[in-house]
């Protein structure tokens, strides 16, 4: 029993540290911030992990620009397109974004 706890807890840690995070995946230009507001994939296909990350990060966009667009009365619309306005500011250099025509652009 001990023995299949361990393998599952080193299963368990060794994907963690196998897992892309967002700020590597920017770095090596895996994904960008989507016009949209959210984080896309900028070459497709994308690896199984990058799709991970991109569906991970993005369900939690999705609630924080619902709880947002509650709060100050707006659409999620506009509380995603903020947010994709400050995310290309924050952008850095070297890291991808979508333009308004959905092509994607090197900062």
């Amino acid at each position: 029993m001990r023995q299949i706890l361990a393998t599952i807890f080193l299963t368990l840690v060794m994907h963690t540290a196998w897992a892309i995070d967002i700020g590597t995946a920017k770095q090596q230009g895996l994904v960008g911030e989507a016009n949209s507001g959210y984080l896309a994939a900028v070459k497709t296909p994308a690896s199984t992990e990058v799709q991970a990350l991109v569906s991970s990060v993005n369900a939690k966009r999705k609630a924080e620009f619902e709880r947002t667009a509650n709060k100050t009365q707006t659409t999620v619309g506009q509380v995603s397109h903020r947010f994709y306005e400050l995310a290309v500011q924050k952008t850095k250099a070297g890291n991808y974004y979508q333009d308004a025509g959905g092509r994607w652009k090197k900062k």
